[in-house]
């Protein structure tokens, strides 16, 4: 038996990356997800990969963001950052990862 590391700053840095290169186009960030869905383990990194699509970036205990103000490990593609209406948070919630 052989173990895999758990390594979830490694899978956050692939997901930002991907969403910021995906741009304000929510159905390119839907593609990014879906064709990323083959290659990354969302079962294992769920709780990150929550925490990137809603906080934009890891979430320590407690609520605060790990990611010391650092560009490369945050995105902007989140529902803390969409805009205050319900159409746009909806348009999020409507993202769906396979």
């Amino acid at each position: 038996d052989e173990k895999e590391k758990f390594e979830p700053t490694v899978f956050r840095d692939t997901i930002v990356q991907g969403l910021n290169e995906a741009g304000n186009d929510l159905e390119a960030i839907a593609k990014f997800l879906d064709s990323a869905g083959s290659r990354l383990d969302y079962r294992r990194y769920a709780d990150t990969l929550f925490d990137i699509l809603v906080a934009g970036s890891m979430l320590a205990p407690g609520g605060t963001r790990i990611d010391d103000n650092d560009k490369t490990k945050m995105t902007n593609h989140c529902v803390f950052f969409a805009d205050e209406d319900h159409d746009a948070i909806r348009n999020y919630a409507q993202v769906r990862i396979v």
